[in-house]
């Protein structure tokens, strides 16, 4: 068993962090994770101490994600119970996404992690982002040697952002995204630098620096593209892994690009055929 953390109350002040984010009281809390009221005022007031099976049960019902669980067992003096987001991604999740790779061309399918990095991606994205960036992301060597990073590039001037012919929206959708994630999780340090990092580009637009929360976050949206002779439009749409009991597999997002129009399918056909 792991060393309870011996800074005072950190695992009440996480539980009741949690479900204070969530907007809940004991009691809807107790409800939901079906304990009693008066256990879970006991374990925010440090009388109790939690079971592993107990964190694990409160984190499920407050939606806390598998890195924070991790960081709350540790707290509770417990061994962390899911795969850190450094260790491999399971075979199957592997032959999973190799799959939907393959199945998707000659469309873009791009694998990312929770920062927006680059993990993976297809020949059909390949292709297509090399039309528009003029390099592939996946062939280039990106400064300080590290994943290219999807919402970096939509937004930098010298990168995909004069070829994004609806940046209005597209820009200040994935911004108010990336926001809601870090209110989510305000814990988490690489979303905010990148947040960070995005605020301080000169394509923000000032409207945009403090999210709307009463607009909906679409599940998908259209994007346009335009460089040259080569214009494009995609519906495109966000996936994770459901269930996933491994940190770097919940972390995970599969961005589908479906063509919005028959030239566009038409244009990923020829550049699957001929790269561009």
């Amino acid at each position: 068993m792991a060393e309870p953390d011996q800074r005072a109350g950190l695992f009440p002040a996480l539980l009741k962090h949690w479900r204070g984010r969530r907007g809940l009281s004991q009691l809807d809390l107790a409800l939901v994770a079906d304990v009693s009221a008066r256990h879970v005022s006991f374990l925010e007031t440090g009388r109790s101490r939690p079971s592993p099976e107990m964190v694990q049960r409160l984190g499920e019902a407050l939606g806390v994600p598998l890195r924070q669980v991790n960081a709350m067992l540790r707290a509770a003096g417990h061994e962390p119970a899911y795969p850190d987001s450094t260790s491999p991604l399971p075979e199957a999740v592997m032959q999973a996404l190799a799959l939907m790779k393959d199945h998707h061309e000659p469309f873009p399918l791009i694998v990312l992690d929770r920062a927006y990095r680059v993990l993976d991606l297809n020949a059909g994205a390949a292709a297509l982002l090399a039309a528009i960036l003029g390099h592939s992301p996946a062939a280039g060597t990106p400064e300080g040697g590290e994943e290219p990073n999807l919402a970096r590039l939509t937004f930098d001037p010298a990168g995909a952002r004069p070829f994004v012919v609806n940046f209005e929206e597209v820009g200040r959708d994935l911004l108010w995204r990336i926001q809601r994630e870090v209110l989510a999780d305000p814990g988490d340090e690489e979303l905010r630098a990148l947040l960070d990092d995005l605020l301080a580009m000169p394509t923000v637009e000032d409207h945009w620096r403090r999210a709307d929360l009463t607009v909906p976050s679409d599940p998908a949206l259209v994007l346009h593209l335009r460089r040259g002779d080569v214009d494009l439009r995609f519906v495109v749409a966000v996936t994770a892994f459901q269930a996933p009991q491994h940190v770097a597999v919940e972390q995970v997002r599969i961005e589908t690009w479906l063509p919005y129009d028959a030239d566009t399918a038409s244009a990923c056909r020829s550049m699957a055929v001929t790269p561009a």
